[in-house]
């Protein structure tokens, strides 16, 4: 595979996930990011651990993850370790419209 047909294959895969993320993103009220990763999901937890160093534990319920290398999306419950940030959001979806980039 030369290097045109990679970038070409890559492109496809991204492209794909984007049309994935933008099909399934109303199904879930919380998006959450960490340094890895990118989920959408229906229920979520943070718990921070105490120690020499501070960490927290997520777990997350009904999720989607985003990640264009890996065959199931749809995830039942997801556990992460991090000492890292980590960001959750509540989506607010609004039915009279939808952002321009996502119209198609």
């Amino acid at each position: 595979m030369n290097p045109e047909e990679l970038d070409a294959y890559e492109t496809d895969l991204e492209l794909s996930l984007y049309r994935e993320y933008r099909d399934v993103v109303r199904l879930y009220r919380f998006v959450v990011e960490t340094e890895r990763r990118f989920y959408l999901c229906n229920e979520v937890s943070v718990t921070p651990h105490e120690g020499r160093d501070l960490w927290f534990e997520l777990t997350l319920q009904d999720a989607w993850v985003w990640d264009m290398y890996r065959p199931a999306r749809f995830l039942k419950q997801v556990r992460v370790l991090t000492f890292r940030d980590v960001n959750v959001e509540e989506l607010v979806h609004d039915e009279a419209s939808l952002p321009d980039f996502l119209e198609e």
